[in-house]
């Protein structure tokens, strides 16, 4: 654990890896403990003490994340050429400045320090700012080598027991850069929400998908722009996919403009990996090495805090934050943990084996953390923040075949569904809603334990894409009118691209269906799809 030395309006950190940050409110004598705090630690032999760049270092943006009612993490990644061999960077580790102010010209700086950019983690920056004022905007930049990068706002939590009476947030992921412009994204930056949930997705993993017409949604498609590079397995082939990614201005402009909780889902990895398997049949122990610097990667280019360095294969990505008390949030994992999909990964009919109990979507350990976090709850509301469908949703291919279900969604893992939604049954029924994503369509829905069940435990959001499956065909292809003949608790659906605006009360919980018309080309239209409310100890989605 880092040792922390207090004087005055000033802490210093000093961690196991070197690391120093310094928290300044101004006053005489910080800059003499942050000269006196930086002089204690060794710099590396190889420090590359007046780094010079051919461009700005700043090409892939800010962000901020995982805010705490005294802080949050800052991020930026230093990448001259974004696309070229280590992003155009000397391979050496150097200092970058930062600074976090009360206003958003940064006259009023409360706090700066000075972080290292080390060439191991591809020159990013993770500096966790703490001892700010609780439920308030701050404004943050970094310095290096002459070069000043954009500003960011970031957004600390309130404090625990303070008395909240609204939270607003977005939540969005699955942006294939091939498919579409990231309108969405400038569109969310431009709300007026407390966070961002990023369900996952961020990435791609594919090769470049080439010139010339494809098949998508049953019609012409040519990609709008494509990718760089084969299939992502090196750690510096998804460093360069996060790069383009990142070079992104509407993402970067959603970035900056509030504090964000992310979480991965299969393609920052692999297509619908699960656990330590992938969709090709290798070997787990090779697949391992891939996941690894998959999650490397994942971690380099997020503004994730020090408890989530990977360790070997390994993230730790479930997590807990609290809006004063009116929210809690769980942010779970639904990929490192979970067992391989039931019959191949298919969509098929739910045999024996969806209902196994040595079958697990969260694992034992994830599922005890989020069961006692929900019986301890005290807030007035509880969110889920996941990957992947809940609703266990049945759709026909034709009017003559069987029900199918998706092996990959919690349709395929029904015993954890039953145990969760058993458990928010009997312990905070009426105040647990559910965000999701990975389907690329928005749907809502009322969730329950049994099929034949006349009231909903609770209810659900899943936010469609943000450009995953280009311009999509709206609400009356075969599938959405299928799944809303077989599945009466699904209040909508549609195949557009968009996110999901989410604005709580102390009783009620709002949730807009945001859609963008076209993402194939610039400056697409917003609009609102569709509005549902859920009550206060009255689960259930009513029309707005």
């Amino acid at each position: 654990m880092p040792s922390l030395l207090f004087w005055g309006f000033v802490m210093v950190s000093f961690g196991r890896r070197g690391f120093v940050s310094g928290l300044v409110a101004g006053g005489v004598g910080s800059s003499f403990l942050l000269e006196r705090a930086f002089a204690a630690q060794k710099d590396p032999r190889n420090l590359d003490k007046n780094p010079k760049f051919i461009a700005s270092p700043f090409t892939l943006g800010v962000a901020s994340g995982d805010p705490e009612p005294d802080g949050f993490v800052i991020w930026t990644r230093l990448a001259p050429t974004p696309l070229d061999e280590a992003g155009g960077m000397p391979l050496k580790p150097m200092y970058v400045v930062w600074e976090v102010a009360e206003d958003e010209k940064l006259t009023r700086v409360v706090a700066r320090g000075q972080e290292l950019a080390h060439p191991e983690l591809a020159h990013s920056v993770h500096v966790e700012v703490a001892g700010l004022k609780t439920d308030r905007p701050y404004w943050y930049r970094f310095r290096v080598g002459g070069y000043e990068s954009p500003i960011g706002r970031g957004q600390t939590l309130p404090a625990p027991g303070a008395q909240i009476d609204r939270v607003r947030f977005a939540a969005a992921g699955c942006q294939h850069y091939e498919e579409g412009y990231y309108t969405a994204w400038r569109a969310i930056a431009q709300e007026p929400v407390d966070f961002v949930f990023h369900y996952g997705d961020y990435i791609y993993e594919g090769k470049d998908s080439g010139p010339g017409m494809k098949q998508m949604n049953g019609r012409p498609f040519k990609v709008l722009r494509r990718h760089v590079g084969p299939e992502c397995y090196s750690l510096d082939e998804y460093r360069r996919r996060y790069a383009q990614y990142k070079t992104d201005e509407d993402l970067q402009a959603a970035h900056a403009a509030t504090s964000w909780f992310v979480s991965f889902d299969d393609h920052e990895v692999d297509n619908n990996w699960a656990g330590d398997t992938d969709q090709d049949g290798t070997p787990p122990e090779v697949f391992l090495f891939r996941r690894a610097v998959a999650m490397q990667a994942y971690y380099e280019h997020m503004p994730l805090r020090r408890r989530s360095l990977p360790n070997g294969s390994h993230m730790q990505m479930y997590r807990s934050a609290r809006y004063g008390n009116l929210l809690n949030v769980f942010v779970l994992d639904t990929r490192q943990y979970r067992s391989d999909q039931a019959y191949g990964d298919k969509d098929v009919a739910q045999g024996k084996d969806v209902w196994s109990p040595q079958r697990t979507m969260m694992g034992e350990q994830q599922e005890q953390w989020l069961f006692n976090g929900l019986a301890q709850s005290d807030t007035r509301w509880n969110l889920l923040a996941h990957q992947v469908m809940m609703l266990n949703l049945a759709q026909r291919h034709s009017a003559q075949s069987e029900l199918t279900y998706s092996m990959d969604q919690w349709s395929g893992y029904l015993y954890s569904r039953k145990r969760l939604l058993d458990f928010v049954q009997q312990n905070c029924p009426g105040n647990v809603v559910n965000i999701t994503g990975d389907a690329h369509r928005h749907f809502a829905g009322d969730l329950l334990v049994n099929s034949d069940d006349k009231k909903p435990v609770s209810v659900e959001f899943l936010a469609t894409s943000i450009t995953s499956g280009s311009d999509g065909v709206g609400d009356n292809d075969h599938f959405s009118q299928s799944v809303r003949q077989e599945n009466p608790w699904l209040k909508a659906t549609t195949d557009k691209r968009g996110y999901v605006l989410c604005d709580i009360d102390r009783d009620h919980w709002r949730g807009d269906l945001k859609i963008i018309d076209k993402v194939m080309e610039q400056n697409g239209t917003l609009s609102t799809y569709a509005s549902f409310v859920t009550e206060r100890g009255n689960p259930g989605l009513q029309r707005a």
